[in-house]
């Protein structure tokens, strides 16, 4: 376990899928993140890479040859090797492998820096094409948020605050796939009530969220937190069934729509880098 701490936050993480394991602040005595309980969901922050959600069959084709990838790709269940340059401060980098390149054929070098910055944590996702042909990848975020999180609260008392949009328009899910079906939830003051019954048909969507934050609060105290993303065009909300968690997931990449054909060069969201080139995103999160 790698852990960083500041005067107001300290964070856990770990080698294993560069994965963030705890989020506490000092100053609030609250967890911020969820304690991946497995009866409901036995992860914490995720990253998603090469791909994001599912892929129709699982599969894709690349050069006309067929290759098999899982939900959300491989970063997550790999060893990243860790640097820590100070206290505040840890990097992980990931590599392609024989492994990957089976399943995978491109050569890439993914790193995950976390940076605490005051009351902040900042992740910033770096990818390079280290090899010498165009590389494609979606790479997505999945941190976890504990609702409620703080005594006397229940999970109807909370609610996501939008900094830009008055309404949300989501594409379904069928099966893990995108459906070309949408529906709209109409915001009142720019405010979605969270009810453990808009996820019983799976993750909501968005294609076309104007927002770059969403605050997670509640109706009962002044604790919450700041959710700050910048530059990724799709936007998945999702909890398991009745479970105390919500995530909040900038991606760049969705998963496959039901009528995709399956060629990785026409996959909606894939992103292009050429040799040598180097691509970054990031979000941060402020506890109060």
């Amino acid at each position: 376990m790698i852990t960083l701490e500041n005067d107001y936050i300290k964070v856990d993480l770990l080698a294993k899928g560069a994965e963030l394991q705890r989020l506490f602040s000092k100053e609030t005595n609250i967890e911020y993140l969820w304690n991946a309980n497995p009866k409901y969901w036995a992860k914490h922050s995720p990253v998603l890479f090469p791909i994001v959600g599912a892929l129709k069959n699982d599969s894709f084709t690349y050069k006309d040859k067929n290759y098999a990838l899982p939900r959300h790709g491989f970063a997550r269940d790999h060893v990243f090797n860790v640097e820590k340059p100070s206290a505040t401060e840890a990097i992980f980098t990931l590599t392609q492998s024989e492994d990957t390149l089976k399943i995978y054929p491109f050569y890439f070098e993914l790193k995950l820096k976390y940076q605490l910055i005051e009351r902040k944590l900042n992740l910033t996702y770096e990818v390079i094409n280290t090899g010498t042909d165009e590389l494609l990848f979606s790479l997505g975020a999945h941190p976890a948020f504990a609702v409620p999180n703080t005594l006397n609260t229940v999970y109807e008392d909370y609610y996501l605050a939008f900094n830009a949009d008055e309404k949300l328009t989501y594409w379904k899910l069928d099966n893990g796939l995108v459906d070309d079906e949408t529906e709209s939830i109409e915001l009142g003051g720019h405010k979605l009530n969270l009810k453990h019954d808009l996820f019983y048909n799976d993750a909501l969507v968005f294609k076309t969220l104007q927002s770059n934050c969403i605050s997670l609060l509640n109706t009962k105290n002044d604790y919450g937190l700041h959710f700050h993303f910048e530059d990724f065009p799709f936007f998945g909300i999702w909890a398991a069934p009745d479970a105390p968690f919500l995530c909040l997931e900038p991606w760049c990449g969705v998963a496959d729509g039901v009528n995709h054909d399956q060629n990785l060069e026409h996959k909606e969201g894939i992103v292009k880098l050429n040799a040598g080139e180097k691509w970054e995103r990031f979000w941060e999160v402020e506890c109060f």
